[in-house]
């Protein structure tokens, strides 16, 4: 599979990786058996960038992933977590000395010393600039807890906000043919800064898999059930924040441009992949499947005039109301 730099951090990564939310619930209930499967279909596939949190099942995503590569030394695998999601989100708590406590946490999960990449986790916008709380993280770096740090956030302000400040290795946003302000101005902003681009939530939440219909339902446990209309945190996280009936007639439109040999999902993974700037896109998976079309989207092709249908339909469904938003 391509690899491509992922910012400051110098570390080479597959341009798709795996999102492991759904490995710690909040996407429905998980098999720990299931989830070493996962794990290794995507290795298996060429994927080499894991991205988790400590909060993804209150540490199971971390600890499914440190068992993984426990049981399989030889793979050079890069993790990234985050951290910043286990308090309340005031900006007074984003203090060296949490910050020391998340990492040891995560560090014992993860069965290692020191943690390739560590991302403050969407945490309150005025966070992203405070000189503190970098310096508290460049402390980490300094003793050896932590590689490399970058941020993941909902806003594209907040993005160039961290962009802005060089020890910033990398940005993780939410970036899918639902979601297109990260083009504007945060992937020419990060690719000048040597910052790499994660890109997360490319599927919508599974809508662009072109899987869904207004019949289907989703388990309670299931955040695209509970915060549909964002009752437990921002609601660009599920679905994009796009309507739901409105998103399925946007995926019948984007399903007419899908090129021959590739499924809606791949296509719309690859279509992030080819955008100037990203570094790595990150599909969670729920089974062995999906985890291997995943991977194989790293070698679809799509062209301008899928593009230019991408960007048609952003703007005549979803610009208006997301645009400014996020």
């Amino acid at each position: 599979m391509e690899q491509r730099i992922l910012g400051k951090t110098g570390r080479n990564v597959s341009v798709v990786g795996l999102g492991t939310w759904q490995l710690g619930a909040d996407w429905g209930n998980v098999d720990p058996a299931q989830a070493q499967a996962i794990l290794a279909a995507s290795a298996e596939a060429g994927v080499n960038f894991f991205d988790t949190a400590d909060v993804y099942g209150d540490g199971k995503s971390e600890q499914a992933i440190g068992k993984f590569l426990a049981d399989n030394p030889g793979l050079d695998i890069t993790v990234a977590t985050k951290m910043g999601r286990r308090v309340d989100q005031r900006p007074e708590n984003y203090t060296l000395a949490n910050f020391r406590q998340w990492v040891d946490r995560s560090r014992k999960n993860l069965g290692t010393d020191t943690l390739d990449l560590v991302q403050l986790h969407c945490p309150p916008t005025p966070v992203y600039s405070s000189s503190e709380v970098y310096d508290a993280l460049d402390t980490l770096v300094s003793e050896g807890a932590i590689r490399n740090y970058g941020v993941s956030v909902e806003r594209t302000d907040e993005a160039l906000e961290a962009i802005r400040h060089s020890g910033t290795a990398s940005v993780q946003i939410i970036l899918n043919a639902f979601r297109l302000k990260p083009l504007d101005e945060v992937l020419p902003a990060a690719k000048a800064a040597n910052v790499g681009i994660i890109a997360r939530v490319p599927l919508a939440s599974g809508l662009l898999s072109g899987k869904y219909s207004k019949e289907t339902t989703f388990a309670e446990n299931d955040h695209r059930n509970y915060n549909r209309n964002g009752d437990a945190f921002d609601v660009g996280e599920t679905f994009s924040g796009v309507d739901y009936e409105l998103g399925l007639k946007a995926v019948a439109e984007f399903e007419q441009l899908v090129p021959s040999g590739a499924t809606t999902a791949q296509a719309a993974i690859a279509w992030i992949a080819a955008q100037d700037g990203v570094t790595t896109v990150i599909p969670g998976a729920r089974n062995v499947e999906q985890a291997a079309a995943n991977a194989a989207a790293a070698s679809a092709q799509v062209g301008e005039e899928f593009d230019a249908g991408v960007r048609w339909i952003y703007d005549h469904y979803f610009r208006e109301a997301i645009h400014p938003r996020w």
